[in-house]
């Protein structure tokens, strides 16, 4: 489901959301030139305090390409990643928690870092987050990295939402 601060107008007909030349780059172009809270950029860089591994459970979705390289990465093969750390969900998996909620990746530090999956690569830019101020507000107290680190323009963050879907 498209969030309602990155969806096409509505006075466009169906016929127009589906011509050719409403492609991804042309609804980005019309995103870029929207008003959204964090125009000005937002500054992040990942402290690796594992706040967001070891906070509320929560769902990290793994694709094959994701899997075969944090396998690669562990020294193990893929089946015995997908057969120990990970469990089927939907239509494919998903990481492992352990009973507090912590990945099972995190023990003091991210042990696949490196090659951590898009979901973890992207956070704080999902939408859910910039969805509106009050939740960034709330992903801000919860976060030590934002706030530091390089600006990641208004461009680059709807990049990566739009990467998202």
């Amino acid at each position: 489901m498209i969030p309602e601060f990155i969806k096409i107008p509505e006075k466009w007909t169906d016929e127009r959301r589906t011509q050719p030349h409403l492609n991804l780059e042309a609804i980005m172009e019309i995103l870029y030139h929207r008003t959204y809270f964090f125009d000005a950029g937002i500054r992040f860089m990942c402290q690796r305090c594992g706040d967001c591994c070891t906070g509320e459970p929560g769902i990290v979705s793994v694709t094959p390409d994701e899997i075969t390289r944090i396998a690669e990465h562990l020294e193990m093969t893929v089946e015995t990643l997908t057969e120990t750390l990970l469990l089927v969900f939907e239509d494919g998996h998903r990481i492992q928690e352990e009973a507090d909620g912590r990945c099972v990746f995190f023990d003091g530090g991210c042990r696949i870092y490196p090659v951590r999956p898009q979901q973890c690569r992207t956070f704080p830019f999902w939408i859910d987050n910039l969805r509106s101020e009050s939740q960034w507000e709330a992903v801000c107290h919860a976060c030590r990295g934002i706030g530091n680190g390089r600006l990641y323009t208004k461009r680059e963050i709807l990049d990566i939402l739009a990467d998202e879907e």
